[in-house]
């Protein structure tokens, strides 16, 4: 059953006399359950994306247009009270950068505290069980509870957001990059305990990242982002199997597979656009090595190959 549905969203910012296109016309959906990644280089959207899910975008941003449909309700229509009400309960996210996102000042103990008390009237004491409970969950040493965030490893502070971002029980959690920073053994531990606990708590997630083979691991559903908009989208296996834009193929050879044929991987030659002033037509046709006249005037239409796979591609499956 559908959970949530964003349909045809943009989200602007105005940075000096000009309007930067963050987000512009995206459109995809999350089932319960399930799990949704949002991928593309740094700049294309993905967090300005999950910004506006959560309604925290920055004062120069605004949602210029579209809908973000929470069991049918429109978020985009809500006061900002409600919204406050209703984020961490229903929908919670994992920030990037979790050295940054906590409050040297205060244990993490009381900051997960904090969270709770905001939200729910419930007794100090009932907090507190509850705080050792979500330490025992994030596989934390209850003893811990105690500490200040400059006394844990940047895995170890990665599951205090985890476990902040659990403390309500939401029905979505968003993952911003959530290993960022973190080595590989350590990105391993924290995307297991994301999907162990996305699974026993029946959680449906939003996973942003730039990495294709961590959302091979980890999602389902798959959307391919660029320039604001989404390229591409459908099932993990299907994308990855019979990718159809040259963006997402391009993407996927920037990786190495360890169960094909060993090569180089290779650059994506160029830079993303310039949101303030993006490209006619195809916003990946300057960078596009198929790209031709049609392609840099006008924009393609999304094209669906199933029920679940479709790109926008005026050449789509030609590379």
């Amino acid at each position: 059953m559908e959970i949530l549905k964003v349909k045809n969203l943009k989200t602007y910012f105005e940075i000096g006399k000009e309007k930067f296109k963050a987000v512009d016309d995206v459109s995809f959906s999350l089932n319960e359950g399930e799990s949704l990644g949002l991928v593309g280089e740094s700049g294309c959207g993905k967090t300005t994306t999950a910004l506006s899910i959560m309604r925290l975008i920055p004062k120069n941003g605004w949602i210029a247009d579209g809908e973000i449909l929470y069991k049918g309700m429109d978020l985009t229509k809500k006061s900002i009270e409600d919204i406050r009400k209703f984020r961490w309960k229903e929908i919670s996210i994992i920030f990037q950068g979790a050295m940054n996102a906590l409050n040297p000042v205060l244990t993490v103990g009381e900051q997960i505290k904090e969270a709770i008390l905001l939200h729910e009237k419930i007794s100090v004491t009932e907090c507190k069980k509850r705080v050792l409970e979500l330490f025992d969950m994030v596989e934390i040493d209850k003893k811990r509870v105690t500490r200040y965030p400059h006394e844990f490893s940047g895995g170890m502070k990665q599951r205090v957001m985890i476990a902040m971002a659990l403390s309500l029980k939401p029905k979505i959690i968003i993952g911003d990059e959530p290993t960022t920073a973190l080595d590989v053994m350590v990105q391993a531990q924290i995307f297991d305990l994301i999907e162990r606990l996305k699974n026993e708590l029946n959680m449906s997630m939003i996973l942003i990242t730039h990495d294709l083979s961590i959302i091979a691991e980890n999602c389902q559903h798959t959307a391919i982002m660029y320039g604001g908009k989404i390229l591409e989208r459908g099932k993990t296996n299907e994308i990855c199997e019979k990718p159809m834009n040259p963006y997402t193929k391009l993407l996927l050879e920037s990786f190495p597979d360890l169960d094909k044929e060993k090569h180089m991987p290779s650059s994506i030659p160029g830079y993303p656009p310039d949101l303030t002033n993006p490209p006619a037509g195809c916003r990946f046709h300057p960078r596009c090595p198929i790209a031709d006249g049609i392609c840099a005037s006008v924009e393609p239409k999304p094209c669906y190959i199933s029920d679940t796979h479709s790109y926008s591609c005026h050449k789509g499956g030609a590379l």
